[in-house]
């Protein structure tokens, strides 16, 4: 009786002493010290900036009657079509568009490099001052859009901010304008990781052109181009830029997607549960595809 009443009292501190060295892994001395030392500002950080703020803003928007109000509201309802919409034209055009035109930019010669550079210039232009520009080029008055259609047609150019679906689609255009060549820099890496030697063979087999495509290239990049699909869709949610600055959510509130619906309901009304509560409804898509992605970059390399 008294040795395993030693052995029960033991135990403790055998799990201590485990949890111990389980936690400094092989460090020692001083470099558990400076190990500590490095990471407790990170941890700090990001409980402050990404744990709090997550949950303070599922606490938000956690009362069922937000949701009751939301889903009535005919602003939200054809909010969520306006986001269906953009997420649908903006991340698969662009997405088409950056894989064709990466096969483009594989072409040898200075200046296919000099067109790339030109090409990247609307993606390392900032932002804002990129859709700002493109609001005041689509002024239904003294817009640079118009001016043109009247110089060279002499035709009146319609509002095409005052609109629901021009403006919309201004949105997308411009969205898929600015984020295109980021994509297809992208998709030109991932074609250049390709080894010669595949596409040296797939020529000797007669596998050239679209053929070549079709049954080498995109298999290679298959991967590379599902997971940037995913990442682009989940950027493309939280993107509030382009529909604030080229179309401010009009006309009458027509041409919001959710991320600025959010901040319209927040700020603009004062209603900052109700605003939490629409960028919330957003959950029962991203989290899908996060899982998604995560379980596609842990149980697959990207096979380019």
């Amino acid at each position: 009786m008294s040795g395993t009443s030693v052995i029960d009292v033991s135990r403790p501190a055998i799990r201590r002493r485990t949890l111990s060295r389980s936690l400094r892994g092989g460090l020692k001395g001083g470099e558990y010290t400076w190990a500590v030392a490095f990471v407790v500002p990170y941890i700090a950080v990001f409980l402050t900036f990404v744990a709090y703020p997550v949950v303070y803003g599922l606490w938000m928007g956690s009362e069922a009657s937000l949701y009751r109000e939301l889903f009535a509201d005919p602003i939200y309802q054809s909010t969520v079509v306006n986001t269906i919409l953009y997420l649908a034209l903006g991340v698969n055009v662009k997405m088409f568009l950056a894989l064709l035109l990466s096969g483009f930019f594989m072409r040898p010669g200075w200046w296919m490099k000099a067109l790339l550079l030109i090409f990247v210039l609307p993606w390392a232009v900032p932002q804002i001052s990129t859709f700002i520009s493109i609001h005041w080029m689509l002024n239904g008055e003294w817009g640079f859009l118009n001016n043109v259609l009247y110089a060279l047609f002499h035709v009146e150019g319609p509002s095409w901010l005052n609109d629901r679906w021009s403006a919309l689609g201004a949105v997308i255009v411009s969205h898929i304008w600015k984020w295109t060549p980021f994509w297809t820099l992208i998709l030109l890496a991932g074609r250049m990781a390709i080894p010669l030697e595949i596409s040296d063979s797939a020529k000797v087999d007669g596998a050239t052109g679209i053929r070549g495509f079709v049954h080498i290239t995109f298999p290679l990049l298959a991967n590379l181009y599902l997971i940037c699909t995913l990442l682009s869709t989940i950027f493309l949610l939280g993107d509030f830029n382009a529909v604030n600055f080229v179309s401010g959510g009009g006309p009458a509130n027509q041409g919001h997607v959710l991320a600025t619906l959010g901040i319209r309901n927040a700020f603009e009304i004062a209603q900052p549960r109700l605003g939490v509560a629409a960028v919330m409804s957003a959950l029962p898509l991203v989290i899908p595809l996060v899982i998604v992605l995560m379980r596609k970059l842990r149980t697959s390399e990207v096979q380019i």
